[in-house]
């Protein structure tokens, strides 16, 4: 009768047994359990009972069936592996760590076990010994598609990302339509900076799994590394649409937003990223950046330090913070954050260039060049150009050899800066890089130079030095700034025909530029932009003063004010006539005084010796400054700045005020100030 029980029990195992080769699993798993019922120490049930609760995501079942499986077979190495593993789904690594050896110890060429205990030392962070393991498994078994992946994800996480492609690729060359390897593939190639080929990888994973949401995710991620921002938007849109929970896909979201200027809608993500992970230190220090943008400093500087609060070795955070404090005037407390900064992370580009902007608008010179070489690296500069030849900062003796100045930045800039050019003459023959508009203007430069303009075929040099590096390369103090004006001049013929045709008007010569344009499409620039310009209407009080006669500097989009300027306002605009800088400078030289928003044209201005008062935002830029009315830079120059973000009201109520007072003299050359400033 024993026998006969024995053989129906053996039967009704290998009829489970079937199913469960099948897939079947619940059909397999009732009939296991039942012959637990009638022999509660059948090994083979107890274990493959155990297999199903892995399979079926159960693993705190599957621990207790296996537990009591190696009870009445502790030398079976397979039982301990999948422990390991269910013991891994619970999150307890370290645990599932003892069962993997014990299973290589029992069976040392387990190829599971070695690669299940990869897994586990990659979780705990220890991937160096994890790699290890993958290289016995692979030896193993050269044909698992799995463990080359493995093998791969661990190398990224070493930060060898050559090596780690090379896993995913021989993962996939093993198993053609493994999803996740092309994933990995693609993770592998942004990081090796090559968004193309990332964007193909993830388009073919997706093809493979559709319902990725990683894949969209990452794959927004490629488009916008591209550029493709509006693309970008809808991958994450189609990340968000399979995963609505997934906060960082909302952050992503908000990002692409900020790159599309679209700040306010990006605002919405990032709240949304931050009511799905309250913890979520990036989107803070996100939507700090989009709030920055709005000119809500404030509001930004509280975002700052809430993921800072979060995540308190945050470098970037406390560098953008640094760079809102520099905006709030608080250039002290910013520099205290750069500095945290630096202390987390010392080749943060943002901390460096933000340290060097406050040292300079503090008149700390000296350490404010040095720091302000950083620009070339931050997240929204333009690349150091590649040219041939020493990269000059001053060090090296340049005597009798040919030196490229390259032109950087805004035209503005490279106005200010050209003075140091007659300076690097006496040191070296030189050749000035500059774009086409600025050409006839920096040919009136006192030195002997030669001219080209960008992207024109340049000559034969030796060392060649970017222009705003110049103050670096002199060692330039507040005190030995070359404020000599003019330093460049207009064309006499030309400001003779302007003086003439001005003088059939009334009143003083006065022009007018109520606006900049962006320097890039780059948030931080377009932000920038924003926040130093105004309307012609904001003038409008100008047109009360007696004696003034207005003419209209205003080129670019902004001109256009000038078809309807304010009630009252007769604004004289020749502005069609004026093709480049040397046209505008012939205009200037004609007049009594420029009145500008900080522009390139106040920069031609103070360069002609011509009176010229400076209307500031009121996080103004470096180069004025903190707390001066007059500049170094320009002799000619008066500063009027705003008393908080955005009062344009207070700067023209003080400019008018100033107008009413300003005393006048005539002289041979023109009309000119009895003194600058009053």
């Amino acid at each position: 009768m024993q026998e006969l029980d024995s053989a129906a029990l053996d039967a009704e195992f290998h009829q489970a047994l079937e199913l469960h080769q099948h897939g079947r699993l619940a059909d397999a798993e009732r009939i296991y359990q039942e012959l637990l019922r009638r022999q509660p120490n059948h090994f083979d049930a107890l274990y493959l009972c155990g297999v199903i609760a892995l399979q079926t995501r159960r693993p705190d079942r599957a621990t207790e069936l296996f537990g009591k499986a190696i009870a009445l077979r502790p030398d079976f190495a397979e039982a301990h592996n999948n422990l390991g593993a269910a013991l891994a789904e619970q999150g307890r690594p370290d645990d599932a760590l003892s069962h993997y050896d014990r299973a290589i110890a029992l069976q040392a060429d387990h190829f599971g076990a070695h690669n299940n205990r990869g897994a586990a030392l990659a979780r705990l962070g220890r991937f160096a010994d994890a790699l290890s393991n993958y290289d016995r498994a692979i030896a193993l078994q050269p044909g698992s598609a799995d463990a080359h992946m493995n093998r791969g994800a661990t190398l990224a996480k070493l930060g060898r990302a050559p090596e780690a492609l090379a896993s995913f690729e021989q993962a996939i060359a093993l198993r053609p339509d493994f999803a996740f390897a092309h994933y990995n593939r693609a993770n592998a190639l942004r990081d090796l900076l090559q968004p193309d080929s990332a964007l193909a990888s993830y388009d073919r994973a997706i093809a493979l799994q559709p319902n990725h949401a990683e894949s969209h995710n990452n794959r927004g991620a490629a488009l916008t590394d591209l550029g493709r921002f509006d693309a970008a938007l809808s991958s994450y849109a189609n990340t968000i649409a399979l995963r609505p929970g997934f906060a960082e896909a909302h952050n992503n979201h908000g990002n692409a937003l900020v790159a599309l200027q679209r700040l306010e809608e990006a605002l919405a993500s990032y709240d949304r990223a931050i009511a799905l992970k309250p913890d979520h230190a990036g989107a803070y220090k996100n939507r700090g950046a989009a709030l920055a943008g709005l000119g809500r400093i404030d509001a930004a500087v509280a975002d700052y330090d809430r993921a800072i609060a979060l995540q308190p070795d945050y470098a970037e955070a406390y560098a953008d913070r640094g760079a809102a404090l520099a905006n709030l005037g608080r250039r002290k407390e910013a520099l205290a954050s750069c500095d945290r900064a630096i202390a987390l992370q010392p080749d943060s580009p943002e901390a460096r260039f933000n340290k060097g902007a406050c040292h300079l608008a503090l008149g700390d010179y000296e350490r404010g060049w040095e720091s302000y070489e950083w620009r070339w690296q931050t997240r929204h500069a333009a690349a150091l150009p590649r040219l041939p030849g020493l990269l000059w900062r001053g060090e090296d003796s340049i005597a009798n050899r040919t030196i490229l100045v390259h032109a950087e930045q805004g035209f503005g800039d490279s106005l200010q800066f050209c003075r140091y050019v007659p300076m690097l003459s006496r040191l070296a023959n030189v050749v000035l890089d500059v774009p086409r508009p600025l050409l006839r203007i920096l040919s009136s430069l006192d030195c002997d130079v030669q001219i080209v303009a960008h992207g024109d075929d340049l000559p034969p040099f030796d060392a060649w030095v970017p222009m705003l590096s110049l103050p670096l390369a002199f060692r330039t103090t507040i005190e030995t700034i070359p404020a000599a004006v003019p330093y460049l001049h207009a064309n006499p013929e030309q400001s003779a025909h302007w003086r003439k045709r001005l003088a059939t008007l009334s009143g003083r010569k006065v022009g007018l530029v109520w606006a900049g344009s962006p320097l890039s499409p780059q948030p931080p620039a377009q932000a920038m932009d924003r926040r130093r310009s105004m309307t012609l209407q904001q003038f409008a009080p100008l047109a009360e003063i007696p004696g003034l006669c207005l003419i209209s500097l205003q080129k670019g989009d902004a001109a256009s004010q000038t078809r309807m300027p304010p009630d009252g306002m007769v604004l004289h605009d020749w502005t069609d006539e004026l093709q480049d800088y040397a046209d505008t400078a012939a205009l200037i030289a004609a007049l009594d005084l420029v009145i500008s928003v900080d522009t390139s044209v106040v920069h031609l201005a103070g360069a002609l010796g011509k009176p010229v008062w400076v209307l500031n935002r009121f996080d103004q830029c470096w180069r004025w400054l903190q707390d001066r009315t007059d500049s170094p830079w320009y002799p000619t120059a008066w500063l009027f700045r705003q008393p908080k973000p955005g009062d344009w009201a207070s700067v023209i109520r003080d400019v008018t005020e100033a107008l009413r007072r300003q005393q006048w003299r005539d002289e041979p050359r023109g009309a000119t100030f009895a003194m600058m400033p009053p």
